[in-house]
């Protein structure tokens, strides 16, 4: 084993501890959590790595680093989650490769997906992006919708061809009344979750938590954290 890939493996193993103790701590099933690795700034080799280690869920967030990323992955058994803002001119590409793109926060935007993924003959998953810093009808200093534009984004998912409404995300905001308070944030949008499941039962995905408050969100219900730095390392600088 390479020291990359023992390094990998120890910090999976630690990630994979976190996971299973919070569960425990709230009485839930390890299986009921889904760890999604953002690989973000890494290589390739680094993915490959961590497939190997078990990892089949992998997150990008910037289209010009993942597209020859998954391209040059094409032949592993992965799930790859788009996590970024994402530009309508960036949206034919990322259907070539995303499953999932976690970030739907306008209409636009899903008109252009739809349009892709009919056009790629694929089908693919989207999660409202709720941004609980947004004010109504405003878009969130990380991108997302404000709440109350929830069921408008998911009756158009709902609608279009060749996309499948799988649930909700999150990043914990920097501003407004849930800066620093992670734990209320993802309780709240377990609450907005709650609500789409009631007229959308199969969005039953609801992805928040990264590697310094994967604990939060796992105690507030999350099916999906978010971990980068905790299993890869502090990321390189970006040029």
């Amino acid at each position: 084993m390479t020291d990359r890939k023992a390094q990998l493996a120890a910090n999976l193993a630690q990630v994979e501890e976190r996971i299973t103790s919070a569960c425990a701590a709230v009485g839930r099933k390890r299986e009921e959590v889904t760890l999604i690795v953002v690989t973000k700034t890494y290589p390739a080799s680094d993915v490959r790595m961590l497939h190997e280690l078990g990892v089949r869920h992998v997150a990008e967030n910037r289209d010009q680093d993942a597209a020859p990323k998954a391209t040059a992955c094409a032949d592993l058994s992965l799930t790859w989650h788009f996590v970024g803002q994402l530009q309508t001119n960036k949206v034919r590409s990322v259907t070539s490769y995303a499953d999932v793109v976690q970030s739907v926060d306008r209409i636009k935007l899903v008109t252009a997906l739809s349009a892709a993924a009919v056009r790629a003959e694929r089908e693919l998953g989207c999660l409202i992006q709720v941004a609980l810093d947004a004010e109504s009808g405003e878009r969130g200093e990380r991108g997302g919708v404000a709440p109350d534009g929830i069921e408008e984004l998911a009756a158009a998912v709902d609608a279009a061809e060749g996309l499948r409404l799988e649930g909700l995300m999150t990043v914990a905001p920097l501003a407004g009344p849930f800066a620093g308070r992670q734990r209320a944030a993802f309780d709240r949008l377990m609450e907005f979750a709650t609500r789409l499941r009631a007229g959308h039962p199969a969005a039953t995905m609801v992805s928040a938590g990264m590697s310094a408050d994967l604990e939060d969100a796992v105690a507030a219900g999350a099916t999906h954290v978010r971990v980068g730095t905790a299993v890869l390392g502090v990321r390189p600088g970006l040029g």
